[in-house]
C-alpha cells in the first residue's frame, strides 16, 4: 500500500512539473530587439495627429488610442508594438487589441523607445 502512495505522488510530481515547464517556456518574453529581428511588425502611436506630425519612431503609423475598437483592421499576423507620450494611453490601446486577439506590445512613454525617430 505505501509503494502504491508513493509511486502515485511521484506521478502527481512528475505531472506537476511537465505542466510547469510548459507553461514557463510559453510565457517567455520576446525582448523589443528579437520582434524587431523577426521583422514582422506594426509599430502604432497612439497619440493625436498633431503630435504625431510633431514627432515620431521611423516607420510608425498613427491611430489615436481612442479610435482603436473592433473596427481597427491591422494584420493579426503582425506583433502590434504601441506608444504614446507618457504610457498611459498605449496601455489602454493594448488592453481594447489584446481583447481584440492581436499580438500586441505596449513600448510605452515615446521619449523612452530607443528606436529611429522622424
Amino acid at each position: 500500500m505505501k509503494k502504491v502512495v508513493i509511486v502515485l505522488i511521484v506521478f502527481i510530481g512528475l505531472i506537476g512539473m511537465v505542466g510547469c515547464s510548459k507553461k514557463e517556456e510559453k510565457n517567455k518574453e520576446r525582448t523589443l530587439d528579437d520582434i524587431i529581428t523577426e521583422n514582422n511588425y506594426i509599430i502604432v502611436d497612439v497619440r493625436t495627429n498633431e503630435e504625431y506630425n510633431e514627432s515620431h519612431i521611423e516607420g510608425s503609423i498613427n491611430i489615436p488610442y481612442d479610435t482603436i475598437n473592433k473596427n481597427t483592421n491591422l494584420d493579426k499576423t503582425k506583433t502590434i508594438l504601441v506608444y504614446c507620450k507618457s504610457g498611459v494611453r498605449s496601455n489602454k490601446a493594448y488592453t481594447v487589441l489584446k481583447e481584440l486577439d492581436y499580438d500586441v506590445v505596449d513600448l510605452g512613454a515615446f521619449d523612452k523607445i530607443e528606436l529611429e525617430k522622424e
